[in-house]
């Protein structure tokens, strides 16, 4: 079992994104490093493990946006954390119906595990497919971003309002190497980029994505270079809320925060009001955020459902609808997830947002 010492690394307190990248991403005990979390095997399920139809529907909707880009002749698309592979596995079989299309996509997955890397090629075998660490060697042709449970994944900072100060949230470990959490005054470069975001301004407890940001920062520099743009989808709030939402899962189920740790995922939900004002501040047009239930169904899920239904028995039916009830369903993700889309391009008739 590993010491909870070792996610420290020799650091005496860590704010909590720092703590959590080390729980989640260290190359050698991190989560991401030394399981597979996905599956009915593993922690959670995504979508597209749920459904290949969830999968079918981004494919389809990456054709049309290559479309709207004026059927360009190398056109290239970064799936941002693809899991196991399986969303890119559907996207190759739907892409080969579309002949023009086919010869014009390049297709990078941009993965931070080397351990999920070998899962994702165990699964791919194309040569259409490029693993990458960075965006440095895409240099031409307008580029679509997507990631699905991407930005929730990268942990995030928490800061306290206490009068006039801005405090933030740290681990560090008791004499019983028990982790416990103090508050210290914020840095002044902590206090500065919070101030630019209306959207925190009036909240006693807030989250701020600092590495997730970093991070797009890269890719809106790509965005704006090259034309094209970010398609997210998520789980997350509009509206701003005055809470924590860390939360950790392991075996399906919620798991103390603080235990199991490098052996149980965490995340928290995102903040789809910061990105939003974050785009913009870019430079980036967008549409506007969506339920991914309106989304889907925008994009013709429960028509293409249908069709399919057609050659099953009653049995795969009922699979069929039963899976599609839960990416729909309000109750289930239907609303709870949200899709975004910020691009740079004069035409704005991508669809699947009204």
């Amino acid at each position: 079992m590993i010491s909870n010492k070792n996610y420290f690394k020799g650091a005496k307190k860590l704010p909590v994104d720092k703590f959590f990248e080390n729980v989640l991403f260290d190359k050698k005990i991190g989560y991401y490093s030394s399981k597979i979390p996905f599956g009915s095997s593993g922690d959670f399920l995504t979508a597209p493990l749920i459904s290949t139809l969830f999968s079918e529907i981004i494919g389809i909707w990456l054709i049309t946006s290559w479309n709207t880009l004026g059927k360009p002749k190398k056109f290239n698309i970064v799936e941002l954390g693809p899991g196991d592979g399986s969303l890119t596995k559907i996207l190759l079989e739907v892409f080969k119906k579309f002949p023009e299309f086919n010869n014009a996509v390049n297709i990078f997955l941009h993965e931070k595990s080397n351990f999920l890397v070998k899962l994702q090629k165990k699964n791919i075998n194309n040569s259409k497919i490029k693993w990458i660490k960075n965006y440095s060697g895409i240099k031409n042709g307008p580029i679509i971003f997507f990631g699905n449970e991407y930005f929730d994944s990268i942990p995030i900072k928490q800061f306290f309002r206490k009068g006039n100060s801005l405090l933030e949230k740290y681990y560090k470990l008791d004499n019983n190497n028990k982790i416990c959490e103090i508050f210290e005054e914020s840095t002044s470069k902590n206090i500065s980029q919070i101030k630019k975001f209306k959207v925190l301004k009036n909240l006693k407890f807030i989250e701020f994505p600092k590495l997730g940001l970093d991070e797009m920062e890269k890719i809106v520099k790509k965005i704006t270079k090259l034309s094209g743009g970010i398609l997210l989808i998520d789980y997350g709030y509009l509206k701003p809320i005055n809470k924590d939402t860390l939360q950790s899962v392991m075996g399906h189920k919620k798991n103390s925060l603080l235990k199991n740790l490098g052996n149980a995922d965490i995340t928290s939900l995102v903040n789809f009001s910061l990105l939003n004002e974050y785009f913009i501040k870019k430079k980036l047009k967008i549409k506007r955020v969506v339920a991914q239930k309106f989304f889907l169904e925008k994009m013709g899920i429960i028509e293409r459902a249908d069709i399919l239904s057609k050659k099953m028995n009653f049995k795969e039916q009922s699979n069929l609808y039963l899976r599609l009830k839960r990416l729909l369903s309000a109750k289930l993700m239907g609303n709870l997830f949200k899709v975004m889309f910020a691009y740079k391009f004069k035409k704005n008739n991508f669809i699947g947002f009204k």
